[in-house]
C-alpha cells in the first residue's frame, strides 16, 4: 500500500511540474505578446516626441508588435527577476542584456536581408551602428520599470486570461505564421529596391504579392529599412521606390 502511494506522489509530482513548466513557457509568450505591444507604442510616442510625425515601428507585416521588446522582456524578466533585490544589477544586467538583444536582432537582420533596420552611427560610443550607451542605458531604466512596476501588473493580468496556456500556444503559432509572411514580403520588397536601384529588369510577381505587399503598404508598414548596397552605401528604401 506505501508503495501504491509512494507512486502517486511520484505521479502527481511529476505532472505538477510538467503543468508549472507549461504555465511558465505560456507565460512567456504572454510577455513577449504583451511588451511588443507596448514596445510598438513606446517606439511610436517616441518617433512622435523626437521628429514629430507619426510612423509605423512594427517589426511583423500585420500583428501591432515590435519584437525586439518583446524579446528584450522575456530575456530581462528571466534574467533580472532573480535579482530583483538590487536595483542597480536590475538597471546594469537589464542594460547588457538590452544591448545583446539589439546587437543580435540587428546582425541577424541584416545577415538575413541585407537591410538595416536601425543605425546609430549618428551617435557617440556606438558599435557598428547597431547599438550605442544612450539607448542602452534606457534599456537598463526600462529593466527598472519592467521588474518593479510593469510585471507585477501583467502577472496579475495574465493569470485573469481563461484557458491561458491554450490561448498562448495558438498566438505562437500566429507570431510564427506572421513571422514567415513578414519575411517573404521584406525580401521581395527589397529585391524590387535592388531591381530599381541597378536599373535592372522589374521583379515577376503575381497578384496575391503584388496586393498584399504593395510598395505603398511596405512603405508605410517599414518606413525605416535601409538598403545596403554593393558598394556599401546605406540608402533608404522608401527613397528608391519612389
Amino acid at each position: 500500500m506505501k508503495k501504491i502511494v509512494k507512486c502517486i506522489k511520484i505521479a502527481y509530482m511529476e505532472e505538477k511540474e510538467k503543468k508549472d513548466i507549461l504555465g511558465y513557457l505560456a507565460n512567456l509568450i504572454w510577455y513577449f505578446i504583451i511588451f511588443s505591444v507596448i514596445g510598438l507604442i513606446v517606439e511610436t510616442l517616441f518617433g512622435y516626441a523626437t521628429m514629430g510625425k507619426l510612423e509605423c515601428r512594427k517589426g511583423f507585416i500585420y500583428g501591432p508588435f515590435c519584437p525586439v521588446y518583446g524579446a528584450g522582456a522575456v530575456l530581462c524578466i528571466a534574467l533580472l527577476d532573480r535579482v530583483k533585490e538590487s536595483k542597480f544589477k536590475v538597471f546594469f544586467y537589464g542594460m547588457i542584456a538590452g544591448a545583446v538583444i539589439e546587437y543580435v536582432i540587428s546582425y541577424m537582420l541584416e545577415a538575413i536581408y541585407g537591410l538595416k533596420f536601425w543605425d546609430y552611427t549618428y551617435l557617440p560610443y556606438n558599435l557598428n551602428g547597431r547599438i550605442c550607451v544612450r539607448y542602452s542605458s534606457y534599456w537598463g531604466i526600462l529593466s527598472l520599470g519592467l521588474i518593479y512596476l510593469v510585471k507585477p501588473n501583467i502577472d496579475k493580468l495574465i493569470n485573469k486570461i481563461p484557458k491561458k496556456n491554450i490561448i498562448a500556444i495558438i498566438a505562437c503559432i500566429l507570431l510564427v505564421i506572421d513571422a514567415i509572411i513578414t519575411v517573404v514580403a521584406i525580401n521581395i520588397y527589397e529585391e524590387r529596391a535592388k531591381r530599381i536601384y541597378y536599373n535592372e529588369e522589374p521583379m515577376k510577381e503575381n497578384v496575391i504579392t503584388e496586393t498584399l505587399f504593395s510598395n505603398e503598404y511596405m512603405k508605410k508598414t517599414f518606413p525605416n529599412i535601409r538598403l545596403i548596397t554593393d558598394d556599401g552605401k546605406i540608402v533608404f528604401i522608401s527613397e528608391i521606390i519612389k
